[in-house]
């Protein structure tokens, strides 16, 4: 896919000749979703309305490869909340493809696998401003940026240029992470407003994150 490379955080429209209409348009947003929040939604949400994608699949991963590893909750509740959280939001899905797979997930081998399994459908892969710094260090990156299309959304206090072709979007800037909605809840302060109301339901319900 011929598009060339960006100015960091300028808003992009893509061209109605870029895409190929025979073909599917899906993004992926990966994550640990633990828990999914309002800010993943609103950015699966804009990338899907501003590029034209079909759909965003939310795509949970089940033991990242990251070298600081990352206390998680078992996997079943990360799903149960990922399927509250877009009930009945259209453009938005889930892909469970790590989860199925389990083990480390590097983003080469799921989209590799991904890929191969659909053919006719391009592949667009949202990451943070905060993951563009580290592109470089993604394993096999050179062979991932001919599988997929890289999007970037902006964070706060993050700011990134890269070498690799990134598609940049701009999304409202929401200063709201999984570890603050963890820590509201482990002092006992409800997280109104910084995640969907049936995940937090949920959460009350099971007893997660005390």
């Amino acid at each position: 896919m011929a598009i060339e490379l960006l100015t960091p955080f300028t808003k992009v429209e893509l061209e109605p000749e870029v895409k190929d209409k025979k073909r599917k348009q899906i993004g992926i947003l990966g994550g640990n979703f633990n828990p999914v929040h309002n800010a993943h939604l609103v950015v699966a949400d804009q990338v899907c309305q501003q590029l034209g994608l079909d759909q965003v699949l939310l795509m949970p991963e089940y033991e990242p490869p990251h070298v600081d590893k990352k206390e998680t909750i078992d996997e079943k509740h990360r799903l149960k909340m990922l399927e509250l959280a877009i009930d009945d939001i259209e453009g938005l899905g889930i892909e469970t493809i790590e989860l199925e797979r389990k083990g480390i997930s590097y983003t080469y081998d799921t989209m590799k696998i991904l890929t191969e399994q659909h053919p006719d459908t391009d592949y667009y892969f949202i990451i943070g401003a905060d993951m563009v710094d580290y592109l470089p260090k993604w394993y096999r990156i050179d062979e991932l940026v001919e599988l997929v299309q890289f999007v970037g959304v902006q964070r706060p206090r993050y700011k990134a240029g890269t070498s690799y072709p990134v598609i940049w979007v701009d999304v409202p800037l929401m200063d709201i992470s999984s570890s603050m909605v963890r820590d509201f809840l482990a002092q006992g302060r409800i997280p109104n407003f910084l995640l969907p109301q049936p995940v937090l339901d949920y959460i009350e319900k099971e007893g997660l994150y005390l």
